[in-house]
């Protein structure tokens, strides 16, 4: 399957974010390691803004997968929030750290604006409701959804911050506690 123009362009920023970090992440240069036009980025994505929401929109797809494959293979939305980023495994390192390029990105935000009608802000907002929505349809307890969630969050931050992991017979049994086992 070959990759569409938008797909090109969002790859490029990926890599861009991923090789030399968010001052390189210019449109004229995204536009490059693309192949095309500024005009054929602007196309696609309106602003610099709209290109970053865009590649939060990817990070949500891809994440909604890997919530998709995770239940397919029997495992509750609560457990997958509730996993430890293994930071070994290719796949996730690379997820870090595009997490860790869009943290950045969220600083450069000029903090004069609207942070509701900031585009990247708003699809952060929409990425991380996905995944509130589907814990507080499977938990009752919404107080229960909320710990969950904090401690899905805490957990995560700590990776993207590069801390050492809780030790991992004692996180099992947070999670053990939390999922009320």
């Amino acid at each position: 399957m070959t990759a569409t123009t938008r797909d090109r362009i969002l790859d490029a920023l990926e890599s861009l974010l991923l090789d030399k970090g968010l001052s390189q992440v210019t449109l004229e240069n995204v536009a490059a390691a693309a192949g095309v036009s500024k005009g054929g980025l602007l196309y696609h994505f309106k602003s610099k803004d709209a290109l970053l929401a865009g590649l939060v929109r990817r990070l949500t797809e891809r994440a909604s997968q890997q919530l998709a494959d995770s239940i397919d293979h029997g495992h509750s939305v609560a457990e997958w929030y509730l996993q430890t980023p293994n930071p070994d495994n290719a796949v996730e390192a690379v997820e870090l750290e595009l997490y860790r390029s869009m943290l950045a990105t969220m600083r450069t935000i000029d903090a004069a604006k609207d942070a509701q009608t900031d585009e990247v802000q708003q699809a952060l907002v929409e990425m991380m409701s996905s995944w509130s929505d589907g814990l507080d349809k499977e938990i009752d307890d919404p107080v229960q959804a909320d710990l969950v969630r904090l401690v899905g969050d805490g957990v995560y931050l700590r990776a993207l911050l590069g801390l050492p992991p809780i030790d991992p017979a004692r996180y099992r049994a947070v999670v053990g506690r939390l999922l009320d086992r």
